[in-house]
């Protein structure tokens, strides 16, 4: 009975999601706000189905069904209630299951609160984000079911993976990822739209700020939790050790980051147009790029799953995605233009700019880092990883510039900075980072990177601190 109802609801969500985003691209195309008032409802309806198949898993789980397929896989009658339900997101099918659900969530929430508000944006942003979870339905209905029925279920299970169940925080920290992860659909679902209707000036600045800014509060404490957790439960030592599927969660976040501070600009002067809508769909496709790496199965991780049938799926589907976006933004590129330019290299502008530089040029290295495994077995042959040397090397560096710029922006005056202006602002915040730096290597620290790092925060603390007289 479950599993069939189960693959029912996902099968109607796969519909409901194909017929909305069609209708939301011709609502867009026609400006018919009957196409538009449909492409909403299809919107609820999508989230409706996908959110009460996710709630008849966890039924499922919890009165231990072994005649589905993945509580069979998963389930177990030893383990504690709250394992039960962490075993929802502990596997590849039920992964992505939470994934539509978190999805199903975020497109029902925002299409409900732009009803009334960019309506020249809303039904192709729906049209978007319907057509992601018409993919991921389809994985769902498809190579990654959940539903499948077992002819002979089992008395009990294996429970999930054991590295799940020593740690409240994997009740805690996954969904979090999640919601980051999933939740960059709906600004890259508003870069789209504009795009395609052409409307790239100040109005679509508030729904990507707005849309970009919660998925990206819930990556940050996402990554914060799975550092916690890897240094208790996986003992290496310390809170990051650039594994795979570690770096796949920063990357979208700091392209993500770089988007927050440059839209400043933007809002300010008109200034970075071309890079803040680059910005905002690259870090869609990031994390689209980090769902592949982690189901794949094509870079050994920790918390990877092994080899699994969506990989290609997922890697078509980031492909079409990036020659989508590809083409929206070189054909609207003239549209892009700036309206202002950059006047001097001295100046609150600039120092945006290099906080972001900073940013992307981290992003690239550990994006680098983290597929040179694959492209190196794709050209030589040969599976050469890259461990932590290398993204020490290169990003602790730029992590201390990065740190530096942080106190130097909010000191430099917008479009040029005069000689008194600098002098006056800089010399109380340097003046405390170097005798923080004094005091450190007086009391007998030698790490060149730990006094850089120590005179530099203080140097920041200095600049909020004077931010606030």
């Amino acid at each position: 009975m479950i599993p069939a109802l189960g693959r029912l609801l996902i099968l109607g969500s796969l519909l409901a999601a194909a017929a909305g985003a069609i209708l939301g691209f011709a609502a867009g195309r026609t400006r018919s706000a009957d196409g538009l008032k449909w492409a909403r409802r299809f919107a609820y309806l999508y989230s409706g189905l996908i959110v009460s198949a996710t709630l008849l898993m966890v039924y499922a789980l919890l009165a231990h069904d072994f005649s589905v397929s993945y509580v069979a896989q998963v389930g177990s009658r030893t383990v504690p209630t709250w394992i039960t339900v962490v075993s929802l997101w502990s596997s590849l099918e039920g992964s992505i299951l939470f994934w539509g659900l978190v999805l199903g969530a975020y497109i029902a929430v925002a299409t409900f609160l732009t009803r009334n508000r960019y309506e020249e944006y809303q039904p192709d942003a729906i049209g978007v984000w319907l057509a992601c979870a018409a993919f991921f339905s389809f994985l769902i209905a498809g190579p990654a079911n959940p539903f499948h029925t077992v002819p002979s279920p089992p008395m009990d299970g294996p429970g999930p993976n054991p590295l799940l169940q020593n740690h409240i925080l994997m009740a805690i920290h996954p969904p979090f990822l999640y919601l980051g992860y999933v939740g960059f659909t709906i600004p890259f679902g508003f870069a789209c739209a504009a795009l395609m209707k052409g409307r790239l000036g100040h109005n679509v600045l508030k729904p990507l700020r707005e849309s970009l800014m919660l998925p990206w509060i819930f990556q940050s404490v996402a990554i914060m939790l799975g550092g916690w957790w890897a240094y208790e439960v996986l003992g290496w030592g310390g809170y990051w050790a650039w594994d795979p599927v570690e770096n796949a969660s920063l990357l979208p976040w700091l392209t993500g980051t770089a988007f927050l501070h440059s839209i400043m600009i933007q809002e300010k002067r008109g200034m970075l147009r071309k890079w803040n809508v680059t910005l905002v769909v690259s870090t869609f496709l990031l994390s689209i790029l980090g769902t592949f790496i982690t189901r794949s199965g094509i870079i050994e991780s920790v918390h990877s799953f092994a080899q699994s049938p969506v990989g290609n799926w997922f890697a078509g589907f980031l492909i079409v995605s990036i020659v989508v976006t590809a083409y929206l933004v070189t054909t609207r590129l003239k549209d892009l233009e700036a309206q202002a330019e950059l006047e001097s290299m001295v100046s609150r502008e600039a120092a945006f700019l290099y906080n972001n530089l900073v940013l992307v040029g981290i992003a690239f290295s550990v994006l680098w880092g983290t597929l040179f495994p694959i492209i190196s077995e794709a050209v030589r042959g040969e599976k050469i990883t890259v461990g932590p040397p290398f993204f020490n090397t290169v990003n602790v560096p730029l992590g201390l510039l990065l740190l530096g710029l942080t106190g130097v922006g909010p000191l430099i005056a917008w479009r040029r900075a005069s000689v008194s202006n600098l002098r006056r602002q800089f010399t109380a915040p340097v003046g405390i980072g170097l005798a923080t730096g004094a005091a450190l290597l007086a009391i007998g620290m030698r790490d060149p990177y730990a006094v850089i790092c120590y005179a530099l925060a203080a140097f920041v603390l200095g600049t909020i601190l004077q931010e606030f007289q």
